[in-house]
């Protein structure tokens, strides 16, 4: 008799090894995700490092942050901003509709956060400046959903919402040369559930591919026997 595998035998055993393979790789990925699960703060953060943002105008904003309806909860929970003027001044860091933050900055010359470098730190800014007056302090206006001010390490949390948004930094008075130290930070919850589903997901595709190279490799028992025979 023909020792070799049948051609079912042989595709199980292809299919098992394919599969195995995959099962492999996306057990690397869940150890990945389970590792990064690891790297947040104490707070359950994951912060990037304190960096310089300084402009001679007014405020310092980021350009339009659009955020999709299908981000909050699952990608990105809770976002935080730790800002620390460096001088004597007291800060101002504050979320809102994008819409309202142009209104609001619009006679007064601003800077916008266009691109940022990691490594080395570098930010690059857009001045706009098609007026020259001087804006009300922040605190006084209602178009903030979250905000914070103050001297010493102001920190800001906020809970994700869909829409279009912008961060602004300023000096609380509202006065020009804007100047502070600012790490941002999340939550994001998608981390363990990517690590919990890679993990779950490799388990079983391995478990998978061990059953098809299993009877792929196993020699019928009628084979066995002729060729004991």
């Amino acid at each position: 008799m023909n020792p070799n595998p049948t051609a079912g035998r042989l595709a199980a055993i292809v299919t098992g090894g394919v599969i195995a393979s995959l099962a492999l790789v996306v057990l690397a990925a869940g150890a990945a995700f389970t590792w990064l699960e690891h790297r947040k703060d104490a707070d359950g953060y994951y912060m990037t490092s304190s960096e310089r943002f300084a402009t001679p105008t007014h405020a310092l904003a980021t350009e339009n942050l659009e955020i999709d309806d299908d981000v909050p909860g699952s990608v990105a929970g809770t976002v935080r901003f730790d800002v620390q003027a460096n001088g004597s001044k007291p800060v101002f860091v504050g979320i809102a509709r994008s819409r309202d933050v142009e209104a609001y900055l619009a006679d007064a010359p601003h800077a916008t956060l266009t691109d940022v470098q990691t490594d080395p730190f570098a930010a690059d800014y857009r001045t706009t400046a098609r007026g020259a007056a001087a804006p009300a302090p922040p605190a006084t206006r209602d178009l903030w959903v979250a905000a914070r001010q103050g001297t010493g390490e102001q920190r800001l949390t906020w809970d994700v919402q869909d829409g279009d948004w912008s961060v602004v930094v300023m000096n609380a008075d509202g006065s020009a040369d804007v100047d502070a130290e600012v790490a941002v930070g999340a939550d994001l919850p998608i981390v363990g559930t990517l690590a919990t589903g890679s993990l779950i997901g490799g388990l079983v595709l391995l478990a998978g591919g061990g059953v098809l190279l299993a009877g792929g490799l196993r020699t019928p028992r009628r084979r066995r026997a002729a060729l004991a025979a």
